[in-house]
């Protein structure tokens, strides 16, 4: 099975340094906040489930903490138990204690100065689903994903998205391209639509395992309101 892909996230919010009695200091921050709705992706908007981070923090999988995501600027590890995460009602958060090397001082000094406000984390994608927000823009819920590191970051400029396209289109049985065209366009939603019109009207929905698969689709419910509609007005007809 090939592997999945790596994605980045990232939110703005405050990072604490901490004093510690056993280093130079430890740092807290979030690195991901649930139920909140990302910034626009490219085509859709994104949010994270509760449960999202459950299956890696129970199974004990080794998390790193970097410095920008960057393998030169390792803060601590899941395993040594420098890196220490956990989950609230706020979000998952890091605790990492900072290493007395020149990125561990450089980061201390930045959080002291205010300098950081970006946290971020890598992943890749165990499970989502896919629905619309109240303003039926495309809206993806990480429902199960394999945390790979967490980060304090200075620039979140990044915004690969190709994977979340690809889960998308994937989903709704269309190609890559047309699903890129369609987010560069700003027609994501009418072509999503479209897509689900014509399975409403008798096409075959494509199997997908995990929570799709005991959870219909939108175009499966509104195929059912529509049919429960049409029952309703034939029954006041027989009135």
């Amino acid at each position: 099975m090939k592997p999945k892909d790596i994605e980045r996230r990232f939110h703005t919010a405050k990072i604490e340094l901490r004093a510690s009695t056993n280093g130079i200091g430890v740092l807290f921050g979030y690195a991901a906040v649930f139920n909140r709705y990302s910034q626009n992706l490219g085509g859709f908007v994104e949010q994270v489930d509760p449960a999202a981070f459950n299956k890696t923090i129970a199974d004990g999988v080794e998390v790193l903490a970097r410095f920008n995501h960057s393998d030169d600027a390792l803060l601590g590890t899941s395993l040594a138990e420098t890196l220490r995460l956990g989950t609230d009602g706020t979000g998952l958060w890091y605790e990492v204690d900072l290493p007395d090397t020149s990125t561990g001082r450089d980061v201390k000094a930045l959080a002291e100065r205010g300098d950081l406000r970006f946290s971020s984390f890598a992943f890749r994608t165990m499970e989502d689903d896919w629905g619309y927000t109240a303003e039926d823009f495309p809206l993806r819920t990480l429902k199960a994903v394999q945390l790979v590191d967490v980060a304090p970051v200075v620039n979140p400029a990044y915004r690969d998205t190709t994977t979340g396209l690809r889960s998308l289109a994937d989903r709704f049985e269309l190609d890559l391209e047309e699903a890129r065209q369609a987010a560069e366009q700003n027609k994501l939603a009418p072509l999503l639509h479209d897509k689900e019109a014509s399975r409403a009207h008798g096409h075959e929905e494509k199997p997908v395992d995990g929570q799709g698969a005991t959870h219909p689709s939108i175009g499966e419910l509104r195929a059912k309101l529509d049919a429960d509609s049409r029952r309703a007005q034939l029954a006041e007809l027989r009135l």
